[in-house]
């Protein structure tokens, strides 16, 4: 069984480009995942699932620029696997017209583990849990990612691009934690850092939009007065996109933590005919130059 959501859009959700900010859909995924095991799930026994997790691994693939408008956008949500201790669950953020048809704008994976938060450690899934995802199972969906593949390897090559990232009180959960929706914020932070220069001295400006984001989460963020930091670098330059590989650090030590890796493609945006462009050869120099 899936799980249908409505979820309104609001102003604030909006870019510079007026399309739904790329960090915005994950708030709206986190909405759906919440009301589907809270709300409306068949039997009871899983709402703990609703808010009492982490997430290990978001996957987000952006198909197609959404607009403000006065309707709510449909998310449809459901589980592709459950292990002992973590789940899976798949997302599809769409329009449908009247003969069934459908307009994508994203696809996503989220990989999730309930936790104790008391503790400050993962736990197994109960019974009663497994029960009431296995009523959204739907194993048969394709993979995200074909063939296990994973983007956010560390990445040694290239030239270091640092960014300060500070947390704020805002950020943090009821549970202490950053929440995840604002890494896909800080990537967007140091993003911005890394390439608001790469359009000066050129004959146009280098406005992009997200194409695809992976995150691995693998220790919690908590707030702290001392700044983290977000070292990005350029990680592979195509004809019209670019793919920036970044990991959340407690300093630029080589022993330094990793808090979580994410690798972002950004696809140059040509805003009068709202399609890709490709990249100018002076921009391409200049990433292919910080990429070594």
């Amino acid at each position: 069984m899936r799980h249908l959501y409505r979820c309104p859009l609001r102003w604030a959700d909006m870019d510079l480009l007026a399309h739904v900010n790329n960090v915005t859909y994950v708030d709206y995924l986190q909405e759906a995942r919440i009301d589907m095991l809270v709300h409306h799930a068949p039997v009871r026994g899983g709402e703990e699932l609703g808010e009492g997790v982490v997430v290990v691994r978001h996957e987000v693939d952006y198909v197609h620029p959404l607009v403000f408008r006065e309707e709510p956008v449909s998310i449809e949500t459901w589980v592709t696997d459950v292990r002992a201790a973590t789940f899976t669950m798949a997302y599809e953020v769409f329009d449908e017209a009247a003969d069934g048809s459908r307009t994508v704008y994203l696809r996503a994976r989220s990989v999730l583990t309930p936790y104790v938060f008391a503790e400050e450690r993962p736990r197994r899934l109960a019974p009663r849990e497994r029960e009431v995802l296995a009523t959204f199972l739907d194993p048969t969906t394709p993979a995200l990612r074909p063939d296990g593949v994973r983007r956010c390897a560390p990445l040694t090559d290239g030239t270091p691009l640092d960014y300060d990232l500070r947390v704020r009180w805002s950020d943090v959960d009821a549970y202490g934690h950053v929440n995840n929706v604002k890494y896909f914020e800080y990537l967007q932070e140091a993003r911005i850092a890394c390439i608001r220069d790469l359009g000066q001295g050129t004959d146009e400006a280098l406005w992009v939009v997200v194409a695809g984001t992976d995150v691995d989460y693998l220790h919690p963020v908590l707030f702290r007065t001392t700044p983290y930091l977000v070292t990005s670098r350029i990680a592979r330059v195509g004809g019209a996109s670019v793919t920036i590989a970044s990991e959340i650090r407690d300093s630029a030590a080589a022993d330094a933590r990793v808090y979580a890796r994410g690798e972002v493609v950004i696809v140059k945006f040509d805003r009068s005919t709202q399609r890709s462009a490709p990249l100018s050869e002076a921009q391409r120099a200049r990433l292919v130059a910080l990429r070594g």
